[in-house]
């Protein structure tokens, strides 16, 4: 690592020097308002720091004049305006060298004067100071739940790079290894139970490397850490201070949140996040960003001008013919996606935070918008989802799709893919919820589900990996919850309990809410394993919600987007209380790691099965009409040591026990338990042979698999393990 910190340093150095050599030349050519300036570079768009000075570059299509505003640190008025020459100007590009300035005091933003007619979408109004849309940095945010722009306004930061990668580079980790931990930055650790130096910041999830090590996980999923403003729509209810804590109204799509780091970083935002990303990987984890290109914090046309809508309203969102917004998101406006200039935008955001922070992959929140035409139509091949899935810098980037939006367009399953977008796929996590609360019916969507789906993602076209399998996400019930209670309980929210999802599919096993009644209390226990073992055991990529492992409760609210309290944050003395549930889970994501049959089609096993088949409590045989509330799935391939490998999943969700008949094992080879939930130990210790007919709990699963037999020198036969 220290050569790599050397070459590094090396190519700094020799890009400094052409650099030097490339602007020697770059002299003023003008002085607007005592400043000596010079037209730009116009392809570079932000800020950029170079010698001598900063280029700072923006374009807007129908906008008459540009001024440039220059500020010292949190001062409400500007040191310096300096408009753009009309000769500066280079079709809709303004670009501007400012020799001379100090960037450790600087902030920056801008005003732009156009046509007004709102029927048009056109609201030009030279008042306005517009945040740079491509800035690297937004000023007076670092203090969480300090409503400082509204008496500045939202200004930029000029950003120098010079974090040291050294010898990193993508992970890459194959599809199928993929285990994603989803996880709210803030509330990963923000209690106090979390131990950590700086609870709540990038530098705290730093600290929790060894725990995600230590769990199994191979990816982390950061739900939004693009700018926001937490003070969006703030309020109070019953004393609570209610914050837009999610983050899903982004300010600025270039910038990390800077209230997520452990101290000001002026000039230098990101590197901690950066640092964070650099040992992740180290440590064989991946980073995925949940983002939010769907709509943005301007709302509607009573929302707050902060930047498009003052560079180009109408360009950059979806607009009725009489100039109102369209609200495809649920949040006052629509990203105008396929228009070529906010095409180029995305493209070149997702570009910047795979080189820049060199991020794994990206979840795509209410992802059916990027399909959606000017007028809101859906588009067959849109133009920016083929754009995202052939662009060489994203060539290996992971594409996931939150494949529906709030406008009622469905896409699970459907989304336009070129065999490189993955979904966020709902329809498991509701079909799974309702098999393993004993739902009717469910046997044959649940053991669809489990195999992979392939009556929604044809295998022959999408492959197996198409999939992420999720049971709990951040959007509706923790685990633990979606056994504790009924209903959803977000009185806390001030809506009356009004808001968030009905459609639960949970089921609180007789009491609502927590009980010390240990059947009941164990019965949830064995429903939350009973979770666990089907999504690590199905084909697909599977994610889950920070905590889970662990039990963590919101008290029954399904939809904490405004709650930063312990509603919200992760209680890490569960941890402690729970540590056989941890153990469980890390168990079961090592047992998925050790069997590929699980993961994906190996070879064909001796007996030539099927890689996946479906079971009812006969082998080969389902009987989906009788409400019997069994599915069983078995896996059959071989693993690396060209061995056969079959495992075989065990699903009752009846109240009864029953009685399942498992396929013949390979010739040479037993079938033996690994897992029964029923038990208070779920993981067998002892080698246990099961042959005839299985008794089967109630609400139990149970996981064999086939090991090879040898005979001892005593001629005693034991399992090769």
């Amino acid at each position: 690592m220290i050569l790599g910190r050397e070459r590094q340093k090396e190519a700094e150095e020799r890009v400094d020097e052409i650099s030097r050599q490339q602007h020697i030349n770059l002299v003023p050519m003008d002085v607007i308002n005592g400043y000596e300036i010079r037209p730009g570079f116009y392809e570079i768009n932000g800020a950029t720091p170079i010698p001598g000075g900063i280029n700072f570059t923006i374009h807007s299509n129908q906008a008459t004049s540009c001024e440039l505003l220059l500020f010292r640190r949190r001062e409400k008025e500007p040191f310096a305006v300096i408009p753009f020459p009309e000769h500066y100007k280079i079709g809709n590009c303004y670009s501007m060298i400012v020799f001379r300035l100090d960037i450790e005091n600087l902030e920056y933003a801008y005003r732009m004067d156009g046509p007004y007619d709102f029927k048009r979408g056109l609201i030009f109004d030279k008042k306005n100071i517009l945040l740079d849309p491509y800035a690297k940095a937004v000023a007076g945010m670092h203090e969480w739940g300090k409503d400082i722009v509204s008496d500045t306004g939202y200004r930029a930061r000029v950003v120098k790079d010079d974090f040291d990668w050294g010898d990193c580079k993508q992970l890459l980790t194959p599809m199928e290894d993929l285990i994603i931990y989803e996880m709210h930055i803030r509330g990963f650790t923000k209690d106090e139970s979390s131990g950590v130096d700086f609870p709540g910041t990038f530098d705290a999830v730093r600290q929790k490397i060894p725990y995600l090590k230590e769990l199994g996980v191979t990816a982390v999923e950061f739900m939004p850490i693009f700018e926001f403003n937490e003070m969006h729509d703030h309020r109070e209810h019953e004393g609570n201070q209610l914050l837009d804590y999610w983050g899903y109204n982004t300010i600025n799509f270039f910038s990390p949140n800077t209230a997520y780091c452990s101290r000001p970083e002026y000039h230098k935002e990101g590197n901690e996040l950066k640092r964070v990303v650099k040992l992740l990987n180290e440590n064989g984890i991946e980073v995925f960003l949940d983002v939010v290109f769907n709509h943005t914090a301007e709302g509607n046309e009573n929302g707050p001008v902060i930047s498009f809508k003052g560079i180009d309203n109408n360009i950059y969102y979806l607009l009725t013919p009489d100039g109102y917004y369209y609200n495809f998101s649920g949040c006052g406006n629509t990203l105008n996606c396929n228009h070529p200039i906010v095409r180029q935008f995305i493209l070149d955001c997702l570009r910047y935070w795979v080189i820049a922070y060199r991020i794994d992959g990206f979840r795509f929140d209410l992802a059916s918008i990027l399909g959606r035409n000017e007028d809101g139509s859906p588009m067959n091949q849109p133009p920016l989802l083929e754009a995202l899935a052939f662009d060489p810098i994203l060539g290996k980037v992971k594409l996931i799709a939150e494949a529906w939006d709030a406008g009622g367009m469905y896409q699970v399953g459907s989304f336009p893919s070129w065999n490189r977008w993955m979904e966020w796929n709902g329809k498991y996590r509701d079909d799974l919820r309702s098999f393993l609360k004993g739902d009717n019916g469910k046997e044959q969507a649940a053991a669809n589900r489990i195999t992979g789906s392939p009556d929604i993602y044809n295998p022959n076209d999408r492959g197996h990996f198409a999939s992420i399998n999720f049971i709990t996400c951040h959007d509706g019930f923790t685990l633990h919850d979606l056994y504790t209670y009924n209903g959803k309980h977000n009185e806390a929210n001030g809506w009356n309990n009004t808001d968030g999802t009905n459609d639960n599919y949970s089921w609180n096993c007789g009491v609502e809410g927590e009980t010390d009644d240990p059947a009941i209390n164990a019965l949830r226990r064995r429903l939350v394993k009973n979770a666990c073992i089907t999504l690590m055991l199905s084909r697909g990529i599977p994610m889950f919600l920070a905590g889970d492992e662990f039990g963590n409760t919101q008290f029954g609210n399904n939809n904490g987007y405004c709650q930063d309290n312990k509603i919200s944050w992760l209680d890490w003395t569960l941890l402690d209380k729970n540590k056989d549930l941890f153990s469980f889970f890390q168990y079961m994501i090592w047992f998925r790691k050790m069997h590929r049959t699980v993961r994906i089609d190996t070879e064909k096993c001796s007996l030539n099965y099927p890689f996946i088949s479906q079971h009812g409590l006969h082998p080969f045989w389902c009987d989906y009409q009788s409400n019997h509330h069994y599915v069983g799935i078995m896996y059959a391939g071989r693993n690396r040591k060209g061995d056969d490998e079959l495992v075989y999943l065990a699903i009752n969700s009846f109240w009864e026990q029953q009685t399942i008949q498992l396929p013949m094992p390979p010739e040479g080879y037993r079938w033996y338990l690994a897992i029964d939930t029923y038990r208070e130990e779920s993981v067998v210790q002892d080698m246990i042979a099961v042959t005839g007919p299985i008794p089967i709990m109630p609400r139990s699963v149970m996981v064999m698999e086939t090991y090879k037999i040898i005979e001892t020198s005593s001629g005693k036969q034991i399992p090769e393990t």
